[in-house]
């Protein structure tokens, strides 16, 4: 059963128009590629003097492998981490079917409210997951054989599309912790099945994610006895921990905030639990 199962109806609802919503950030990516169990991987290494030994697999939004998310790596490279993420759109990601500009245009690289109305949204995405379902699991497999060593462990974290697999991970105890943030195609099972530590960064105003759904969720997890901590943002949208307004400085801090609480996460699960 893939990660994404139809099994049961949705807590967090499949990716929708609020996925594809917010800004691009400036920066340059520091890390390389590399094919890995067949996908394209983007690989970025910790400075030598911060290096902890630890892994972190990242699942993309659904804007795949693009600068916002890059920049996110590189900060959990930053804090020690060997950061791999892989590319389960196939160089097809969400930005690449925005509307084309007009003839003598400038492309535009501001996402907000965008939605091509020719684009099969629907038909894009069941694509992307049937493939993700499949590939995760092997691709993981694979990570953990080229760069694991005897004393390395692993976390997981995901964003909005990435979501069920960090769940499925956990369930699998292929990771000692897990996170996510604004999270999609979330059902009972995936709170119910986990095994390890899962962080939860979320907006009180969600539309994939709403206050019912959620509350339900954190109900499932006391009730299974889970281990788990909720990190929770106002006046923030969907998205909000990777294509925030950085001129906001509210936004700013919501999106570090996030970042922080998923490091502290991992630092304090990973120095203890083996992987």
């Amino acid at each position: 059963m893939g990660a994404t199962s139809n099994a049961g109806s949705y807590l967090a609802r499949p990716p929708g128009d609020c996925c594809t919503k917010g800004c691009i950030h400036e920066g340059q990516p520091r890390g390389e590629y590399e094919t890995i169990a067949g996908v394209e991987t983007y690989i970025v290494q910790p400075p030598a003097d911060r290096a902890n030994g630890h892994i972190v697999l990242y699942l993309a939004d659904v804007f795949g492998l693009y600068t916002n998310g890059l920049l996110v790596m590189d900060s959990f490279a930053n804090a020690g981490y060997l950061v791999l993420g892989l590319d389960y759109f196939c160089g097809d990601p969400i930005w690449k079917h925005r509307p084309q500009p007009e003839a003598g245009e400038e492309p535009s690289y501001d996402i907000r409210d965008w939605m091509d109305p020719d684009f099969d949204f629907h038909g894009w995405l069941n694509k992307h997951i049937a493939f993700a379902d499949e590939a995760v699991p092997r691709w993981t497999a694979a990570v953990k054989e080229q760069y694991g060593q005897a004393d390395t462990k692993y976390a997981c974290v995901g964003y909005c599309f990435g979501a069920p697999y960090v769940c499925d991970l956990l369930a699998r105890d292929v990771v000692s912790a897990g996170a996510f943030a604004h999270p999609a195609s979330l059902k009972d099972h995936h709170f119910a099945n986990i095994k390890g530590p899962l962080f939860l960064s979320c907006t009180q105003d969600d539309y994939t994610f709403p206050n019912e759904s959620r509350r339900k969720a954190l109900d499932i997890l006391h009730k299974g006895d889970k281990t788990w901590a909720l990190q929770l943002f106002t006046n923030v949208e969907h998205g909000f921990a990777l294509r925030s307004d950085l001129d906001d400085p509210y936004q700013r801090y919501v999106k570090d905030a996030s970042f922080r609480g998923i490091v502290e996460w991992f630092d304090a699960w990973l120095s203890q639990r083996s992987g």
